[in-house]
């Protein structure tokens, strides 16, 4: 995932030191109900599509614009899935990040599904029964996603 250019500012100053930033993930189906997925460039596992607002934009914007960059899918946000605050994360580098991750359910409208920029390495539509290897993160989501009447899902510990 590409460090946004206001978090590479932050750095300069902060260091390594921890960052809490908000988080948004896209669970997006198309009209036959399967889940867009895209393969992580920088680990070469499937995943759920989702990034970082950029300072001032709206979670459903983030989740739109991230969509379509990295898939070339269009998509309209249907619902709040979840808001959960996240474990602290170290990267290679050393920077440290929790993230506050608000997950939507999102529509397809529109596009082919593709790499559509760097950070993907294979990008496709998978049937829920049929899903590659994926971590509990977007598994949670996408279980979240598919409850049609369930209200959205906070942790209230």
């Amino acid at each position: 995932m590409a460090t946004p250019d206001f978090i590479s500012t932050i750095r300069a100053d902060a260091g390594h030191q921890l960052l809490w930033l908000p988080g948004v993930t896209a669970i997006v189906f198309d009209d036959d109900g399967r889940v867009l997925l895209g393969r992580r460039s920088d680990n070469g596992k499937w995943s759920v599509i989702g990034g970082i607002p950029d300072p001032g934009e709206q979670p459903a914007a983030c989740a739109v614009r991230e969509v379509f960059e990295e898939t070339a899918v269009h998509c309209v946000p249907e619902r709040v899935v979840l808001v959960e605050a996240l474990e602290p994360v170290t990267y290679p580098n050393g920077d440290t990040c929790q993230f506050m991750d608000i997950t939507l359910r999102c529509r397809a409208v529109g596009g082919e599904a593709r790499v559509n920029d760097d950070e993907s390495l294979e990008v496709g539509w998978f049937a829920l029964d049929a899903l590659p290897d994926l971590h509990e993160f977007g598994i949670f989501r996408i279980k979240q996603a598919m409850a049609e009447e369930q209200p959205t899902w906070f942790d209230r510990s």
